[in-house]
């Protein structure tokens, strides 16, 4: 399965205010090499085992493969992860046919908050929030697997 999305920053606190869902994530990296990184996830009570492999040159696609795991099962492959536990809530904004998700981070990467929609297409049209900043689609340092080597606020 591959996945297309584009990344953006935030601007402000008013994608709240349009949010039918938040969930708080927990997510540690098993390896974050470029060409497959491997992500263990905590979303509400649910738990993921995740890979993705290498971007494309856009950085907009990418082949992914994801299975719902236990709970535990997640808890505790959490503690055999790399340092740099991501800590997060997502918020889910729909906008015209699609819903953006919208993460705020805290901890060591408090301060950054990041949207992300998914397209069908790369050329795909979509609604832009008033509340959406700059692409950053691309950029290494706004992966999550990133963002645990190197947090935002040692930036």
């Amino acid at each position: 399965m591959h996945e297309i999305e584009r990344k953006f920053l935030v601007n402000s606190d008013a994608f709240k205010l349009g949010a039918h869902t938040s969930t708080r994530i927990r997510q540690g990296y098993l390896s974050t090499d470029p060409a497959r990184t491997v992500r263990v996830r905590t979303r509400g009570k649910k738990a993921y085992l995740t890979i993705k492999g290498k971007s494309n040159v856009s950085g907009t696609t990418r082949v992914e493969v994801e299975e719902e795991i236990a709970f535990a099962k997640a808890e505790t492959l959490l503690t055999l992860c790399l340092p740099g536990i991501i800590d997060k809530t997502r918020y889910e904004v729909k906008a015209g046919k699609h819903v953006w998700e919208i993460d705020e981070f805290y901890g060591a990467n408090q301060g950054l908050t990041i949207a992300e929609i998914e397209l069908a297409t790369e050329e795909e049209d979509f609604i832009k929030p008033s509340w959406l900043g700059a692409e950053v689609t691309g950029e290494n340092k706004y992966y999550n697997s990133q963002l645990s080597l190197k947090p935002f606020s040692l930036w």
